[in-house]
């Protein structure tokens, strides 16, 4: 790592930051006599910090988004170039590089041919809200404008979208929250309500259950995650999705799969609900659209849906009167098209997929050394293990000592996450979603860093 600033600079920087900078998700009180870490540069998977230290990142910059790497100087080429040929202008109109993203985007998703720009995945899923109350409106005398949501799934942090968020520490002290939305029950087979042979099938029912007591002619839509992430990373058991389609279609309620987190390659495919043969409404995305190398998010839908909004063009009332400011930037289309050659180029998602499978085979070896490990799951380079007490009664180990597996990670220089203040007694699992471009070595010392930490914390 090469520094244009001495360290007379960086703590000038701290200073400010400590002075005028409110961090997302932090406490700050222990910050007035602790520095903040400070980020200052970032190669492939590397990151260093401000004091020179170098850190393995298997979390795509905190927050599963820098899917193809850091440093990637195509993609700030091609950002810097549009900016100065045209930075901006109302998504009213258009751009090209909007039409060209839009155009390859749209190739990865057979059966969707719309996307409407946004800059943040809690817009996006916003955006697709409104969508179903208009049409409710428009079509269902307002009736038909529920919109169903999972226990542990995350849709956002506007207040809308934590009205559809199953997480209950995120959603505490926020309300009162928008009405309209209902929780369904989540499909953890680890921690499944019932025992039985076909827990996926028995688990989407569930779904339809609540369908019917809140009536079939009040509910729009169902939105979901096809991987739950925050959650503690639940890939979806057996026979779940296509029961969920079935469902779907019996009622007319439109399916809206959130791939905020599993898009644009994290699961092995372009997106995670292509695992399971479904044909979702809206697929809503953010975070790997351009790896975090420009702020995009996109919500996409069919024709059938786009047409629900153009049937009496001579009411002015009957469009999508909707507009996201920055969904009129450049930056955004021209990096996530640089973002998808990158993936191509360099057969990434296949990259995924073996790295993925080392991944879950490290994590077994652990499993198999370590019995706090009760439970292991994942999909591509998005993985988790679930720490219990006791195997047998499956309790959870308490907040604090998974926090310590992380802070011995980060000491040893490797950067994990965890589930942390989301679900009540179940912020209990350890999360990687190392880049796409992870080597076997990688995945061998963030596997490796996990083994000594969790010796360390648990013995």
């Amino acid at each position: 790592m090469t520094h244009s600033a001495s360290m007379n600079d960086f703590d000038e920087v701290i200073a400010s930051d400590k002075a005028h900078v409110w961090h997302h998700l932090l406490q700050h009180k222990p910050l007035e006599t602790n520095d903040p870490k400070i980020m200052v540069e970032g190669k492939g998977m590397r990151l260093w910090d401000a004091t020179g230290k170098e850190h393995l990142d298997a979390v795509s910059g905190g927050v599963w988004t820098v899917n193809v790497g850091y440093g990637r100087e195509s993609i700030a080429d091609a950002v810097r170039d549009q900016l100065v040929k045209l930075n901006y202008f109302a998504q009213s109109a258009g751009s090209i590089p909007g039409a060209q993203f839009a155009e390859r985007l749209i190739d990865k998703m057979p059966g969707m041919s719309r996307v409407y720009y946004v800059n943040s995945g809690s817009e996006a899923n916003e955006k697709a809200f409104k969508m179903v109350r208009q049409i409710a409106h428009k079509h269902h005398g307002g009736k038909k404008h529920k919109i169903l949501y999972r226990e542990r799934d995350y849709h956002g942090a506007t207040i809308a979208t934590m009205s559809a968020g199953g997480q209950p520490e995120r959603n505490a002290q926020y309300g009162p929250y928008t009405p309209g939305f209902v929780e369904v029950p989540h499909c953890l087979e680890y921690r499944a309500q019932v025992e039985t042979e076909h827990y996926g099938e028995w688990a989407a029912d569930q779904i339809e259950q609540v369908i019917l007591r809140e009536g079939p002619d009040t509910v729009g839509a169902l939105c979901l995650e096809p991987v739950t992430a925050g959650g503690g990373v639940i890939t979806p058991p057996v026979g779940y999705w296509q029961r969920v389609q079935e469902i779907c279609r019996k009622y007319d309620i439109l399916l809206h799969i959130d791939e905020v987190v599993c898009g644009v390659g994290r699961t092995g495919k372009w997106f995670g609900y292509q695992h399971f043969g479904i044909e979702p409404d809206f697929v809503t995305m953010a975070k790997g659209v351009a790896s975090g190398y420009a702020a995009i998010a996109c919500m996409v839908t069919t024709e059938r849906v786009f047409e629900m909004f153009k049937d009496d063009a001579s009411d002015p009332m009957n469009h999508f009167r909707d507009i996201s400011t920055f969904g009129g930037c450049t930056a955004g289309p021209v990096a996530a098209l640089e973002n998808m050659r990158i993936i191509e180029d360099e057969a990434l998602l296949d990259n995924t997929t073996a790295m993925g499978e080392r991944v879950m085979a490290n994590l077994q070896g652990l499993m198999d050394k370590h019995k706090v490990i009760g439970d292991i799951r994942g999909l591509g380079l998005f993985c988790g293990a679930e720490l219990v007490q006791d195997r047998d009664s499956k309790e959870p180990v308490p907040e604090a000592q998974v926090q310590a597996v992380v802070a011995d990670c980060m000491a040893q220089g490797v950067i994990i996450g965890a589930t942390n203040r989301s679900l009540p007694g179940f912020n209990n699992t350890l999360c990687l979603s190392p880049a796409l471009i992870a080597t076997a070595d990688d995945i061998d010392k963030i596997t490796d860093a996990m083994d000594k930490a969790l010796t360390k914390v648990f013995g």
